[in-house]
């Protein structure tokens, strides 16, 4: 065999395998260039879903689609309730959408220009329509309402929508007329697919700063993206202005001036004016007149002029109070349609025009749970109404527990916001039936009481006001088969100071109720009695000025004695 000849053919494939691991490698740098240092410049679509004209909320697809277009837009009821106000309200029964704000109640029905501004007939240019199953509501309308901005790019469809109170900064796209284009890509790097060819000069949307180096922006013509920070110029910033409010009469007349209340329990006879006297300090008396008697939401009155003027001329104001009857399957029944919550409030309001009132207390207890949502949407009905008429609106509530039908039904978030005045009813502890006995209402189940709302539901502490009882328990413990049986009366502080007085009795302070107790023993039974006078009531009214409340107010006047007065004015230091 030929040696030489054998090497020859050695060194050929070594360079055949030399050139194909140089080729690799210059592949291997093509592709490097390509896809890590070239920019892609592929460009696809934006994936708007399939939506012919998609709404953006903060440059997000909101994965709706308005209908129609310039004058005739409409928006979709959903997204109404996601972005703008989750409170509108739908009831399919008869086909309509309740909407308001502080000021305003909008009352709408679906394929109708018919609607109503605050219960005073109002035509609609263009009435809410269904397609596909969702309501459609007329845009213009509600930007009147709500003082949201609605843009609309007539050659993509796109719909921007901005709320009352929102800003965006602006930028315009880096660059001369006529210059080059900057791209706006799907993803922050110069990697990714390319949506949009910007043109120098063009308006963009500043929604965020992503990764170094880059914003996601949105165009006028509703494509989002990314680009680079150096290729966008800021240009200010827009904003859409909050529609002014009237102040209500609450912040113009009691706003840092405690509101010191007694409610006036009205049963069959009337009080006379004339024999309750004066009641220094008190600022505002809320008597029981008016109350819901039947389920189509009608109001039955026993209201009298002559409290009003007797009032009034002590300088204080009138609230009246207007009840549920405490009746369950009748608050169901009233409370459940726009047509019967309006014609409680219609009444009411007629009430207060004719009575001169200068107030609404609303006191609705013994609720089922499923009924809180129509509660909650009668005060939401009420408080435009009633603020149209320079009326202080304030509801009831109970502290927070599991009972459903005295607590679980009160939203007290929501309903703090759509009072003047949330009035606590902090009492009743231990109740009428309790299996035990102790306070109406202890000092420190009191604080966490009023605790628990300002910190769970936030509901200002100004809002709030601090119901106190004028009344107290006599417990009797009576020993039955070797066990004990509890049972109370309800008495005035006068018919405790009596029983004191007469039985010779010395109370002791409670350190762990915060108020003065005693007991004896009569007719073979104990007798326990955690009495509320001017030590306990001096001590809540210290209570309300620590946490800043918005005042007091006490269940009732014919309970109390004149030591309450005194005690009560402290509120005003």
């Amino acid at each position: 065999m030929d040696r030489r000849h054998g090497q020859r053919h050695v060194k050929k494939r070594g360079s055949f395998f030399r050139r194909l691991l140089g080729l690799l490698v210059i592949a291997a740098a093509a592709y490097w260039v390509v896809f890590y240092i070239m920019p892609n410049r592929q460009h696809v679509d934006p994936d708007w879903k399939g939506l012919e004209r998609p709404v953006f909320v903060k440059g997000e697809l909101t994965g709706y689609s308005a209908t129609g277009t310039g004058d005739g837009l409409l928006l979709p009821l959903p997204l109404l309730q996601e972005y703008v106000d989750p409170s509108i309200r739908y009831e399919a029964a008869t086909k309509s959408v309740i909407l308001s704000t502080g000021n305003e109640l909008l009352y709408m029905q679906e394929n109708t220009t018919d609607a109503s501004l605050n219960n005073k007939p109002l035509q609609l240019r263009l009435a809410p329509e269904v397609k596909g199953g969702v309501t459609y509501l007329p845009t213009a309308t509600l930007e009147d309402l709500y003082g949201f901005e609605v843009q609309e790019d007539k050659d993509t469809g796109a719909v921007l929508l901005m709320s009352a109170g929102e800003s965006v900064p602006l930028g315009k796209v880096k660059g001369d007329a006529g210059g080059k284009t900057v791209a706006l890509r799907t993803e922050a790097t110069v990697h990714a697919p390319i949506v949009a060819d910007m043109p120098p000069g063009a308006p963009v949307r500043i929604w965020k700063e992503a990764e170094e180096g880059w914003l996601y922006v949105q165009l006028d013509s509703g494509y989002t993206g990314y680009a680079k920070t150096g290729d966008i110029i800021p240009d200010g910033d827009k904003t859409v202005e909050v529609k002014p409010v009237t102040p209500s009469r609450a912040e113009r007349s009691w706003n840092g001036k405690p509101v010191n209340l007694i409610w006036e329990a009205v049963y069959e006879r009337k009080p006379d004016p004339n024999a309750i006297g004066k009641l220094p300090g008190i600022n505002v008396v809320s008597p029981t007149w008016f109350r819901i008697v039947d389920t189509d939401g009608n109001v039955r009155s026993q209201a009298d002029s002559a409290y009003v003027q007797w009032a009034h001329a002590q300088g204080m104001e009138v609230w009246g109070l207007l009840s549920n009857s405490f009746e369950a399957d009748l608050t169901t029944q009233a409370l459940s349609t726009y047509e019967k919550r309006m014609r409680t409030i219609v009444q009411m309001l007629e009430y207060a025009d004719l009575y001169n009132l200068d107030g609404i207390n609303i006191d609705f207890e013994n609720v089922y749970t499923k009924d809180g949502e129509n509660v909650t949407q009668f005060m939401r009905e009420l408080k435009p109404m009633a603020q149209a008429k320079n009326l202080i609106v304030s509801i009831d509530v109970t502290p927070k527990s599991n009972s459903e039908m005295w607590s679980l039904f009160l939203d007290r978030r929501s309903l703090g916001s759509l009072t003047d005045f949330l009035i606590v009813m902090a009492y009743d502890e231990h109740w009428a039936a309790s299996p035990k006995a102790g306070s109406v209402a202890s000092l420190p189940w009191v604080k966490k009481a009023m605790n628990r709302i300002i910190d769970e539901d936030e509901v200002p502490p100004e809002k709030l006001i601090l119901g106190v009882p004028l009344y107290t328990r006599i417990w009797t413990e009576t020993p039955v088969g070797g066990k004990t049986k509890v049972s109370s009366k309800a008495v005035s502080m006068n018919a405790v100071d009596k029983i004191i007085n007469e039985k010779k009795l010395k109370p002791t302070f409670d350190e762990s109720a915060g108020q003065n107790y005693v007991e004896y023993k009569e007719e073979g039974v104990l007798r326990k009695i955690w009495i509320e006078d001017k030590t306990s009531l001096k001590a809540r009214v210290e209570l309300a000025q620590s946490l800043g409340l918005g005042g007091i107010g006490s269940w009732n006047r014919s309970f109390a004695n004149p030591s309450a007065w005194e005690a009560l004015q402290g509120i005003h230091k």
